[in-house]
């Protein structure tokens, strides 16, 4: 039990140091800067009491009420700025089509049609080897009407 209560010291411990370094962090946090301590510091040597000061400042607003006012502050300049690319020479302007190979354009259709293609033509050479072999047919048929007609 001894280790126990031990460990429950030291994370006590710890934890204290921890809250110290957080308010002391908070407390440099919220130290007055140098333009507003100038605004603090301001007191009215009659009465000792300081005069009434506007906490509040307006970059891009300007008020109405003139007590107000007085908290202006000026716009801020803004450095030039130089764009880089602008700057720098435009690009040749190149056709961007000479550089572009197409595949034909009916690539897909006969990819696709391709095997139907093949079917066709092997019937396609069926019928005209039909047609052919008909048209000798034809011929001999006539060649030989011919030497018949002429020997009699």
């Amino acid at each position: 039990m001894g280790d126990e209560d031990d460990s429950i010291e030291l994370a006590a411990a710890s934890r204290r140091e921890r809250l110290r370094a957080l308010k002391a962090a908070q407390e440099l946090m919220n130290t007055p800067d140098d333009d507003s301590a100038q605004v603090d510091d301001k007191t009215n040597d009659e009465d000792g009491t300081t005069e009434e000061q506007n906490p509040m400042k307006f970059r891009n607003y300007v008020p109405q009420d003139k007590h107000l006012q007085e908290g202006k502050l000026a716009p801020a300049v803004l450095p030039k700025f130089e764009d880089p690319v602008a700057a720098a020479p435009p690009p040749e302007k190149e056709d961007p089509f000479l550089n572009i190979a197409p595949k034909k354009p009916n690539w897909d259709l006969r990819r696709d049609v391709q095997k139907k293609l093949d079917k066709l033509e092997k019937r396609t050479q069926k019928a005209l080897y039909k047609l052919m072999e008909e048209q000798e047919k034809q011929q001999l048929l006539t060649e030989g009407d011919d030497t018949n007609g002429a020997a009699d």
